[in-house]
Formats: C-alpha cells, structure tokens, sequence
C-alpha cells in the first residue's frame, strides 16, 4: 500500500505551514505599514510585529510542531541531530508553501496596481551594502536567532519563557540590523513576498546568509553539548537519587515526533 506523503505527521506540518503563513503576513505587511510611517519609529514598529508574531506563535503552535517557522531553525536542529531526518523535508515544503501563500494573500490587497507598495515586503540590502557584506550580517543574524531557539527548545522549560526568547531575540535583530539587510534570517520570508512582487535583485543573500548562520549555530550546539558530556563523564556521571548513570543531552541519540525536543535515555526515564 501507498502511504500518503506527511500522513503520520499532518498536524505538525500543519502547524508549520499555518505559524509561517501568519509570520510572513503580518510580518511583510508590518513592512509595508511602515512605509507610510518611516524613520526609527517605524523600525520599531516592524520589530515588534515580528517578534511578537513568534511569540504568539511559539505559545499557540509549539507544542504541535515546535515552532521552526524558519527553515534556517529546521536546519539548524537537523545539523545538530536534534530533529528527525525523515521529517526535514515536509518541515521545510510546508514553511516554504506557507510563506508562498502569504505572500499570495498580501498581493490581492494590491490586485489594482501595478507597483506594490515596499515590494510587499520583500528584504532588500540598503544603499552601499554590498552582497557580501549581506551575506554575513544575515548569516549572523541567523546564527543568533538560532542558538536562541536551540537554546529554547532543549533548556527553556515554559512556552511562556520559550516565546519571550526567541521573540525577543528577534525583536532586537531587527533593531539591529534592519536598516542594513532588513533582517530576514529567514529564507521562507524572503521568497514569499520577492515571489509575487518579483523582486529578486538580491534574494541570494537570503538563501545562503541564513544556512550559514543556521550550520554555525547547530556547531556551536554540538560543541557545548560535547563539552558538557565530558565534564559529566569526569564527574562520573552518577545520579545519586537512584545510583543509575545519568546520561547527559548530547549522549540521547533518538528525537521525539516532529518536535525536535530529545526523547530521555532510558537510564533518566
């Protein structure tokens, strides 16, 4: 018998395609609210909406499918063998879809005209910022947001701490780098709005910054996780409520569903 592609899965992929769906609406078209305010205020006006939009997420969609709502992120938990390989492609087919509806949605508010306000959104490098230098401000950007959202998933126990997090990490990015590259760190919210604009001048950036950036966080990831297992090989690694050896994050090998969150060894269960 034929298994239909995501069968087992339908609700994470779901939740990805509806948390990215709502992410690069509100998100692109906060962009393009902001081009009739402009200046710092609206800076921070798009910074919140962004943040805040992952935030929400994150609280309503993160126990269904973990939030990624960013391939980069995806990445970055599959590099750091924190998410299950079978279920790397729909994550990344579903948040890429979600993004494309969006910006689909955001252009039938435009269906009279012919040149979109702020191109719909789209991320684009400010005057004088050469590809390059894009490239590595949104790589490390990315790498940022990342480690934040690793750092959510495997050592922040309450959504809401989860959420203020990655949200905020977010929120301050944006602050931070926006006026430069217009902080995507995210490559579905890029292509969503550039594909209806089609406004491609410097979508590159957008593509290989953030997998950079998300390869160099799960490295990180490893690396403090390898450490940490060290250390707790010296100490002996005994728990002594129980006397069992008590296995440190980075020695679990198997991964829960499509939550990317470790399943416990069985000497911690």
């Amino acid at each position: 018998m034929v298994s239909v592609p995501c069968s087992k899965c339908k609700r994470e992929c779901s939740a990805e395609f509806l948390g990215t769906y709502l992410l690069v609406l509100f998100g692109a078209g906060s962009v393009i609210v902001s081009s009739v305010i402009r200046g710092f205020d609206a800076l921070v006006f798009v910074a919140g909406i962004f943040g805040g939009t992952v935030a929400l997420i994150i609280l309503l969609l993160g126990k269904h499918s973990g939030a990624h709502i960013n391939p980069a992120v995806t990445i970055a938990h599959a590099f750091a063998k924190r998410h299950r390989n079978d279920l790397i492609l729909p994550y990344l087919c579903f948040q890429g879809l979600g993004a494309v509806v969006a910006g689909l949605t955001l252009r039938f508010f435009f269906l009279n005209r012919t040149v979109f306000p702020a191109d719909l959104g789209s991320t684009e490098l400010a005057r004088g910022v050469n590809p390059l230098y894009g490239i590595g401000i949104e790589a490390v950007g990315t790498f940022l947001l990342c480690s934040a959202a690793l750092t959510a998933t495997f050592y922040v126990k309450k959504p809401i701490w989860q959420a203020a997090l990655v949200g905020g990490t977010l929120f301050c990015l944006i602050l931070l780098f926006g006026p430069l590259t217009g902080a995507s760190f995210n490559p579905a919210r890029s292509v969503g709005p550039a594909l209806w604009a089609w406004h491609w001048g410097d979508e590159y950036v957008y593509l290989i910054g953030p997998l950079l950036g998300a390869a160099l966080a799960a490295l990180l990831f490893k690396q403090v996780e390898n450490a940490k297992a060290i250390l707790g090989s010296r100490k002996g690694g005994i728990n002594s409520s129980n006397g069992e050896l008590d296995l440190p994050l980075a020695r679990c090998e198997e991964v829960s569903g499509c939550l990317g969150r470790p399943v416990p060894c069985k000497s911690q269960e």
